[in-house]
């Protein structure tokens, strides 16, 4: 990855290192653990803070991205799958380095849901599989594994307290798979405090646990709630069942997590503020007053995550359109890099607000050099909960480069812009979300930006599959679809997919295929294939549980049997690709696909 010369950026971007946000070891925090691509396959890595040693911890053919560290920094935990299908079991090594070893023998393997690790060497594991639902187990020091929690419905392992004495669970027991209650349970089991503000399914709201005070003994809560229509953090004193909301009156949504505890100073949180597609930080000093809110100096842009250290500092990944990320410190200073080359800059966004059928439509514009209008690429996000910000990216800074505007739409469903608009797309799923994508469409051709001979639709999971259903549903409106790891055929994704998500799926169509079949149908890219008059380029992997590969083909052979122009990708691997050479790959293709079809 060294050997640039005569390569050309876009390809830089991808290969340039990266360096992911340290996490670190409560008792050790000298000792981190980090995600990097510098071999060019994104795995773990373990930093020596006192040393400044940096070592390789996993080395497997699809990647690994997920590890945590023990209490003590003495190992490192990872998850170990097959070919990326997300199905495996909880490996770990020594810090310094040595053999892999299976960390629960006694677990089968699972789909993950959630790990808490305690100090006294007490395990807590989250499973999930497609038979048994999801299950929460406990592992004391030399023994067999627990099972504490089991239903049939989505949950997650959270937190641990302080002490090791109470364990969160987060859990859809009721149904809605979008709103979570929590549940506090000993580590036996036993009931300690409930909290459910969608009052068993019939409103809804939600719930995440964000981690228990870092004070033995102390029984507060840090939760994310949603009662003001947007996520806030409050204190839920679970052993009282005291409330606080947090007098943190910004005007996006928030979530935060604590600062580490040092004696004789008022607790303290680190809050995230987002709003509009881009980031920033405060410390939050809770008081008896009511608290003091203080900004932390950032750089406009977006937050890839942020953590505060024991010595008060914060450590964060930021990044804007225009420039790469970097591991920076609230002391000043680029806190982890990896030798080699930069990544080139890219062009920065413009925000657009477009007037939609829902509400006023946020996009993100970045354009070429020239003169419009301008072949045009809208790179359409998965999710659906999740959002686009100012942040860096390779994949859109390439299409720029090549002489395609960008435009990338926080429809209804994004998350970022309250709880109405990420829930308004429940019972009408993909068609709402196309309206909004619809209405910027057209104001981008209004403009002046866009070609409207030149127009592609393209994006992956459930970018795919907006893809592959709006090139059906408004067939006029585009040139050529590009769809990457997509939904296609819903009926059968159900039959397939991981149980996880056939819980959203109830969630989001108010049943199951067999209680509203009419739903899946009137929102599945299969039923409108007869429609689809652009070109179609369809990348999938073979071991993908989310958006499950009979699904795709199903639909690529209706492509053949109507003598579709289309072109089809399979590769060796999950949902998407954790091998940097892999993704250069498919943006390749995707590109000559793209070009061939609209010049």
């Amino acid at each position: 990855m060294s050997d640039v010369a005569g390569m050309p950026d876009w390809e830089k971007r991808f290969r340039a290192p990266r360096m992911g946000l340290p996490d670190w070891a409560e008792d050790a925090p000298q000792r981190s653990l980090y995600v990097s691509n510098v071999t060019g396959t994104f795995e773990l890595y373990a930093w020596d803070r006192a040393t400044g040693g940096r070592r390789q911890v996993t080395d497997r053919p699809n990647g690994t991205t997920d590890g945590l560290l023990t209490p003590d920094g003495a190992w490192v935990w990872w998850f170990s799958d097959t070919d990326g299908d997300e199905f495996g079991v909880w490996m770990r090594q020594p810090f310094g380095g040595g053999a892999d070893e299976p960390a629960v023998p006694g677990l089968a393997p699972s789909y993950p849901a959630g790990i808490a690790l305690g100090r006294d060497g007490t395990v807590v594991v989250g499973r999930s599989t497609d038979d048994e639902g999801s299950s929460v187990h406990v592992i004391r020091p030399g023994g067999e594994p627990v099972e504490i929690y089991r239903h049939q419905e989505s949950a997650q392992a959270g937190d641990l307290s302080e002490d090791g004495t109470l364990l969160v669970v987060e859990h859809t027991e009721h149904g809605d798979a979008m709103h979570a209650a929590l549940r506090v349970l000993t580590l036996d089991g036993t009931t300690v405090a409930e909290l459910d503000d969608s009052e068993g399914g019939s409103r809804e709201l939600g719930l995440l646990c964000l981690g228990f005070a870092p004070v033995a003994g102390d029984s507060r809560l840090l939760v994310a709630h949603q009662r003001r229509g947007r996520w806030q953090p409050m204190l839920w004193d679970v052993a009282t069942g005291t409330e606080t909301e947090l007098a943190i009156d910004l005007p996006g949504e928030v979530t935060a997590e604590w600062f580490p505890h040092v004696d004789g100073a008022p607790d303290a949180l680190l809050v995230e503020h987002t709003r509009h597609g881009r980031s920033e930080l405060y410390r939050y000093e809770l008081r008896a007053d009511g608290g003091e809110l203080t900004l932390i100096p950032t750089d406009p842009g977006s937050i890839g995550g942020a953590t505060a250290r024991p010595d008060g500092t914060v450590e964060y990944l930021w990044s804007s359109a225009a420039l790469p990320s970097q591991v920076r410190s609230s002391a000043g200073g680029v806190v982890l890099e990896a030798a080699g080359f930069t990544a080139p800059a890219s062009v920065p966004v413009e925000d657009v607000w477009v007037d939609g059928p829902g509400g006023p439509v946020h996009a993100l514009v970045q354009r070429p050099v020239g003169e419009g209008p301008f072949p045009t690429l809208f790179e359409i996000h998965g999710g659906p909960a999740a959002n686009d910000s100012d942040g860096f990216a390779a994949g859109p800074a390439a299409w720029v480069d090549h002489g395609f505007a960008v435009v990338r739409v926080n429809y209804r469903g994004s998350t970022g812009y309250g709880r109405e608009w990420t829930d308004a797309l429940k019972h009408r799923v993909g068609l709402i979300e196309l309206e909004d994508i619809s209405a910027v469409r057209d104001w981008a051709v209004s403009s002046g930006l866009a070609d409207a001979g030149k127009l592609v639709l393209g994006g992956g999971s459930w970018g795919g599959y907006l893809t592959l259903l709006g090139l059906g549903v408004r067939p006029d409106d585009w040139a050529v679809g590009l769809a990457a790891v997509p939904v296609a055929d819903y009926l059968t994704a159900y039959d397939d997919e991981m149980e996880q998500l056939k819980a959203v799926d109830r969630t989001l169509f108010g049943g199951s295929p067999q209680d509203v079949p009419e739903r899946y149908r009137a929102s599945s890219p299969l039923t409108y294939v007869e429609s689809v008059k652009a070109p179609v380029y369809v990348s999938a992997g073979l071991n993908d549980p989310r958006c499950p590969i009979r699904q795709i083909d199903n639909y690529v052979d209706r492509l053949v049997a109507l003598g579709k122009e289309h072109e089809v990708y399979r590769y060796d691997a999950g949902h998407g690709s954790f091998v940097v050479e892999e993704r250069i790959k498919q943006l390749r293709l995707e590109l000559a696909f793209a070009q061939k079809h609209v010049g």
